[in-house]
C-alpha cells in the first residue's frame, strides 16, 4: 500500500508514518519545516518533501497511485494537499482511523497511555521496561526518543503500546485492551468547550476500555467506582522507585501495575529496569550543564516540572512560555503558588496557535498578576537579553529551566548550536 502522510513531522503523524514503513508499506510525506522527527524519518529512508502546495503529492500520485492519505490535526480542511487528494479520489483520514485500522489489521492489543499530563513519559516508561525485559513491543510516543525511534512495529509483537491523547477527541477511536489514565484536569477548551465536556469524553474513553488503570482521585473525577475492568489506585500505592520527580514516581507505579495486570515478567525486575529510563525529549530534557528543556505548559505540570528540578538543584531559574491565548483564559486564575519552586522566573508572550480572533489577548503581566512570588517575575522576550541572563544563571550554578510547547526549544537549541560551532 502507498501511503502519503501530510505533516508528517509532527510528534502525531510522524512515528505512524515510521510504523507503516516498518510494515512493509511504501511511504512518502510532506511537511513545511524540518523537525527531529523528519531528520529520524529521512534517516530511516522516508521521502519528505518541505512543501505542501500539492505539486509533490501530485507528482508522486501519478507515479505510484497513493492509496490512503493521512493527516495531521491540524491541517485546515482547504488545506492544497487535503483538497487535491479529496479530488484524486484517495481516501483521507486523520490518523486516529488509521492506526486503529493498523492495530485491527495486525491483530494486535491496544495499550492506550491518556491523561492531562505525563502521556509522554509513560508510554516511554511502558515501552522501555519492555525492551529491557525482553518483550517484543510494538509502540508510538508523541515525542522523540533517547532510547530508539518515536514509533516503531515489530511483527513479533502482542501489544501496541500508544500515547492516546484527547485533543481532538483522538482517545475516542479506540477500544484498547488496557488504558492507563495518568491524571485528568480540565484542558484544550478549543476542543471541549465546557469542562463537563471534558470530563464526559474521559468518561466515554474509560467505559470503551476492557481494562483501566487510574488513581482514585481521577476516578472520582470522572465520577468512576471500581469494578472489575476498573483497578483504581491510592496514593498510598506509590512505591520508592528511583526516578526523580512525584510525578515520575506515580506515572512509574502505573507501568508497573500494568505490566503485573498483564502479567508481564520477561527478563528481569520491571521496577530496577525502570529506575535506569533515561526519559524522553522535551521532558525535563537535559540539553547542556544546568539547562533544561520541557514542553509543559499546563499549571499542574509546572508545578510538578519545579518540584522535579528542586529534588536535583538548591536553585532554579524559570523561564517560561505560555502556550495558545485560548488556553490561558481558561487556566489564568491557576497562576497562584505553582512557581515557588523557582528562585526567578522570566516570563515570555504566550505563544499563539489556533486562536480565538474575538478574543482578547492576555499580557504576561495579566496572567501572572496572582502569583504568590510575583515580586520574582522578570517580563522578557527569547532575545540576546534573554540569553545572557540565561548564560550567567547557569555559569553560577543555578539550574534553568525553560518551559512550552512553542518556539521556546527550538530557539534554546539554536542558541546552543551556535555556541557549540564556535567552540
Amino acid at each position: 500500500m502507498n501511503i502519503y502522510f501530510s505533516g508528517i513531522g509532527g510528534v502525531g503523524v510522524g512515528p505512524l508514518a515510521k510504523i507503516a514503513h516498518d510494515a512493509g508499506h511504501t511511504v512518502v510525506g510532506s511537511d513545511l519545516t524540518e523537525s527531529l522527527v523528519t531528520r529520524e524519518l529521512r534517516a530511516g529512508g522516508i521521502e519528505i518533501e518541505m512543501s505542501q502546495d500539492g505539486q509533490f503529492l501530485e507528482a508522486f500520485h501519478r507515479q505510484n497511485p497513493i492509496d490512503w492519505f493521512v493527516y495531521t490535526s491540524a491541517l485546515p480542511s482547504d488545506h492544497p494537499e487535503l483538497t487535491l487528494a479529496t479530488s484524486l479520489g484517495i481516501h483521507t483520514s486523520k490518523r486516529d482511523e488509521f492506526l486503529a485500522n493498523f492495530v485491527k489489521e495486525h491483530s494486535l492489543k491496544l495499550i492506550a497511555i491518556s491523561g492531562t499530563h505525563g502521556k509522554t513519559s509513560t508510554t516511554g516508561m511502558l515501552v522501555w521496561v519492555m525492551k529491557q525485559l525482553g518483550i517484543p513491543v510494538s509502540y508510538s510516543v508523541g515525542s522523540t526518543l533517547t532510547f530508539g525511534p518515536s514509533g516503531t512495529y515489530d511483527p513479533n509483537s502482542t501489544y501496541f503500546v500508544y500515547e492516546c491523547d484527547e485533543y481532538d477527541r483522538n482517545f475516542l477511536h479506540f477500544d484498547p485492551y488496557l488504558s492507563l489514565i495518568t491524571s485528568v484536569d480540565y484542558d484544550h477548551p478549543d476542543t471541549y468547550p465546557t469542562k463537563d465536556d471534558y470530563v464526559q469524553a474521559f468518561a466515554q474513553f474509560s467505559a470503551s476500555s476492557d481494562n483501566v488503570i487510574m488513581w482514585r482521585k481521577d476516578a472520582e473525577y470522572l465520577s468512576l467506582q471500581p469494578d472489575d475492568n476498573a483497578w483504581i489506585l491510592d496514593d498510598g500505592d506509590v512505591p520508592q522507585l528511583a526516578l526523580a520527580g512525584a510525578h515520575n514516581r506515580r506515572n512509574g507505579q502505573l507501568v508497573l501495575k500494568a505490566l503485573e495486570y498483564l502479567h508481564m515478567s520477561g527478563e528481569g525486575d520491571p521496577a530496577e529496569a525502570l529506575s535506569h529510563f533515561p526519559g524522553t525529549d522535551r521532558r525535563f530534557e537535559r540539553l547542556a550543564d544546568n539547562l533544561y528543556s520541557d514542553y509543559g505548559h499546563h499549571p499542574v505540570e509546572i508545578a510538578a516540572t519545579l518540584e522535579l528540578a528542586r529534588e536535583i538543584a538548591d536553585s532554579v531559574m524559570l523561564v517560561y512560555q505560555p502556550h495558545q491565548n485560548q488556553r490561558q483564559h481558561l487556566v489564568k486564575y491557576l497562576y497562584t503558588d505553582v512557581f515557588e519552586g523557582a528562585q526567578s522566573i522570566y516570563w515570555l508572550p504566550t505563544y499563539l496557535s489556533r486562536e480565538d480572533p474575538s478574543q482578547e489577548i492576555l499580557t504576561p503581566q495579566e496572567l501572572s498578576a496572582s502569583v504568590t512570588n510575583r515580586e520574582n517575575i522578570h517580563y522578557a522576550d527569547l532575545d540576546d537579553e534573554l540569553w545572557n541572563a540565561i548564560e550567567d544563571a547557569r555559569e553560577r550554578g543555578i539550574l534553568v529551566l525553560c518551559m512550552g510547547a512553542g518556539t521556546i526549544d527550538a530557539w534554546l537549541r539554536e542558541k546552543l548550536n551556535g555556541i557549540f560551532l564556535e567552540k
